[in-house]
């Protein structure tokens, strides 16, 4: 999505413990249709793993005939990924894809050297009103897949293996963890997984995916002998390993996975491995030359007026 225009988040002043290397705090951020939280890109950590941006939007209440509206627009050499605990979005994109986008289920864009999508609340959902809550994260792609044709992969809330067991329930989106594997087939080595344990129990987090990272969605967990409510992002320290404990019933995702070959450049909606990839996008966006998405070609997001160079995602960063 490129409809959040979260300024830039604010690192918190807990301190952080042996086992948490960087803890962020996002600001929250009123759009008015609902509230958005950016824990990625930060000013002290830009990527964790593939993700170089995460967001958490809502929890929204939206009444009859409301609900999002984010017009067609563009994206390059990165793969979205749209998870939801409440609610529905309908994706639609230049592929021809038309998906309803349901809790639980995975719904990862690759949009290689190209693709334009649109996410709106389908007019039936807008009669009837709905909350709406979840995370969009974005993932760069290794530089020898920047340019691979775009794809739109779907694999439904039953198709995700699943762990249930001593009060703990995981169910694994992407990569290999808890003794399961999921079927989606990602760029390079990613790990998510969204966690939710009852009060007092515990998880291990083993060392296994050399970059991880864990945001709290409720309740309250306790890392290290530290306590952390929701909306925090801790980044853990590579090579420890370390165990959850939930103080209340609580709610996190786990994320991460092997670090990018080389750096990031990051403008509006493009990331790529190479600025000069950015500006060929932008120019072929203001000259009308990405493909439109079927159905939805009316609308579209103009490209920015700015004239900021981008920005690599291992220094400054800019935030859309």
């Amino acid at each position: 999505m490129s409809w959040s225009p979260s300024p830039d988040p604010v690192l918190g002043d807990r301190a952080t413990t042996d086992a948490i290397e960087t803890l962020i705090v996002p600001r929250a951020v009123d759009l008015g249709e609902m509230t958005v939280r950016r824990a990625l890109p930060s000013t002290k950590r830009q990527m964790v793993g593939p993700f170089i941006f995460f967001d958490q939007m809502g929890p929204a209440e939206f009444l009859t005939d409301q609900g999002i509206d984010v017009r067609p627009h563009p994206h390059i050499n990165l793969a979205t990924l749209t998870y939801l605990f409440e609610g529905e979005i309908l994706h639609r994109d230049s592929l021809g894809t038309e998906q309803a986008i349901q809790p639980g289920a995975v719904n990862w864009m690759r949009a290689g050297r190209g693709i334009v999508h649109s996410e709106r609340t389908a007019e039936e959902r807008k009669r009837n009103g709905q909350r709406l809550f979840g995370i969009q994260t974005w993932m760069a792609l290794p530089s020898d897949q920047e340019e691979d044709d775009p794809a739109f992969l779907h694999h439904d809330e039953a198709a995700l293996p699943t762990l249930e067991v001593d009060s703990v329930r995981a169910r694994l989106i992407a990569g290999s963890a808890f003794g399961l594997t999921s079927p989606l087939v990602t760029g390079s080595e990613t790990l998510y997984a969204d966690v939710q344990l009852a009060a007092g129990a515990r998880l291990p987090i083993d060392r296994e995916y050399e970059e991880r990272a864990l945001y709290t969605i409720s309740g309250t967990i306790e890392v290290a002998g530290d306590s952390f409510g929701p909306g925090q992002l801790l980044v853990l320290r590579p090579g420890e390993a370390l165990v959850v404990t939930a103080s209340t019933a609580a709610r996190f995702m786990l994320f991460g996975g092997a670090p990018m070959e080389g750096p990031r450049y990051i403008w509006w909606n493009f990331v790529s491995s190479r600025p000069e990839r950015i500006a060929a996008a932008k120019e072929e966006w203001a000259r009308g030359r990405f493909d439109t998405v079927p159905g939805d070609e009316a609308e579209f997001i103009p490209l920015p007026d700015r004239q900021d160079a981008p920005q690599r995602a291992t220094g400054g960063v800019h935030y859309p």
